[in-house]
């Protein structure tokens, strides 16, 4: 057979949409990797005979079932789970579980595919899913929210194991989703081991799991800016959403010197000019994580704005941290925060910037820090949890957010080693190639699988 001697960005996107149609967030997810590893692959024969990319955009397998539960009125419901598992090249199955009822394949197959090159930056042997459920949990009981995750659970059960696939949580699935879920997987087992990860403490959980992702994501905003001789004291930060990833990475930067004076959620954002605090963090967590109430109460303790149905990329700022959900940032948002002065963009969120709004950023060459490296901490801790699971030992709380820095250090120089070019880091560029090439050379070396 002759030697395919290159690849063609437009010809090799056109069969994804082809074999995956519709699938608007996947195309977009894996274009913007392929528009980075085609060029690099041109002088690469070997990945391209051995149809590395188009492997590793195919999944290993996509499992859809029925959840079938009953509500608190006695009504049975009916939704629909998922497993994508993406690829175990360079270690078993990880990734989130997300209950969001608007999940479908196409965001699935997103995160999925994200998720690869996430966890071959962490260093760890950490292969690729993601998986959930159109399941909405808010508003709905503690009793049918475990309903829901042991009828999910009894399902899923079989495709899970600590040296298969190892699910964590993500949007709507916090410590309460995961005891149910893993209660129910002891319960069909009759095994006590590490299949979940952001367990409780009290099962087999690691300490900062929960506050990894935004810890994380703070820790490369720092490094990146330490490497351009800055630093974060002052600097004016815009964070969006007010889940694990936002208010955790609120803290850290809070904690690093940085004025964070946004948070957002699906009503609107807040606007505090001074800033948040210890004091006026620990009551949004009360407010969000417990009470599960809307941001606008936050103004009338504290005073600020609260802009309702509105996203807060047009308050001026040096830097910015989308940390809600994908495509959060466009392209009038980004020309906004440029034009306003901001002169970095971490990724808490996966995917929060849409095409257009990436285009913008790298027109401006403003420092940005895409999510598959920016918020690979959640991941990194995860890992970390399934090794303390495996030897049963814990570490404590200042020992893990000394390993995840360690790790975050350790993408930041990947990152800068592939993406220098002319005295500029393309922090994309460098995540992608660095991502790819230890998942590239597994599969080379597997053979034909």
């Amino acid at each position: 057979m002759p030697r395919k001697k290159k690849l063609s960005l437009n010809t090799f996107m056109d069969g994804l949409a082809r074999r995956n149609p519709g699938e608007t967030e996947f195309h977009q997810a894996v274009c913007e990797v392929a528009r980075i590893i085609i060029p690099y692959l041109q002088d690469k024969p070997h990945y391209i005979d051995a149809q590395i990319l188009e492997r590793i955009t195919e999944p290993d397998r996509s499992l859809s079932f029925r959840v079938a539960w009953q509500d608190d009125g006695g009504n049975i419901r009916v939704n629909r789970g998922f497993r994508i598992q993406f690829s175990n090249a360079i270690g078993p199955y990880k990734g989130g579980l997300r209950f969001h009822r608007d999940l479908n394949l196409s965001v699935l197959k997103f995160l999925g595919f994200e998720q690869i090159f996430k966890n071959s930056l962490t260093t760890l042997p950490l292969g690729a899913a993601k998986g959930g459920a159109d399941f909405n949990p808010k508003g709905k009981s503690d009793g049918e929210v475990m309903r829901f995750c042991q009828a999910f659970m009894t399902e899923l059960y079989h495709h899970l194991g600590p040296e298969m696939d190892i699910p964590a949580g993500d949007i709507g699935v916090r410590a309460r989703e995961i005891s149910y879920l893993f209660g129910q997987y002891k319960r069909l087992t009759r095994q006590f081991n590490g299949v979940l990860t952001g367990k409780s403490l009290e099962f087999g959980g690691s300490h900062i799991r929960k506050e990894a992702t935004g810890y994380g994501c703070a820790y490369l905003l720092k490094q990146a800016l330490n490497h351009r001789h800055d630093s974060l004291d002052g600097k004016v930060c815009l964070v969006s959403g007010s889940g694990n990833v936002a208010l955790y990475c609120a803290q850290k930067l809070t904690a690093l010197g940085a004025r964070v004076v946004t948070l957002s959620d699906s009503s609107g954002f807040i606007h505090d000019p001074e800033g948040l605090n210890p004091e006026k963090l620990a009551f949004v967590m009360d407010l969000k994580f417990r009470r599960r109430g809307k941001l606008g109460e936050y103004v009338k303790k504290f005073g600020g704005t609260f802009h309702a149905d509105q996203k807060p990329w047009g308050v001026p700022c040096q830097l910015a941290l989308p940390c809600a959900t994908q495509n959060e940032i466009d392209g009038d948002d980004a020309r906004t925060l440029v034009k306003n002065g901001c002169i970095g963009i971490a990724e808490g969120a996966n995917m929060p910037v849409t095409s257009k709004g990436y285009d913008v950023i790298k027109r401006a060459k403003i420092l940005y820090l895409p999510g598959k490296a920016a918020n690979a901490g959640g991941v990194a801790v995860s890992g970390l949890e399934m090794s303390q699971n495996s030897t049963r030992l814990y570490w404590s709380a200042e020992e893990m957010d000394h390993r995840l820095e360690n790790i975050m250090e350790k993408i930041h120089v990947q990152c800068l080693h592939h993406g220098t070019e002319n005295g500029y880091v393309d922090y994309v560029k460098g995540a992608n190639i660095a991502g790819f090439i230890k998942v590239a050379d597994a599969m080379v070396a597997y053979g034909v699988l």
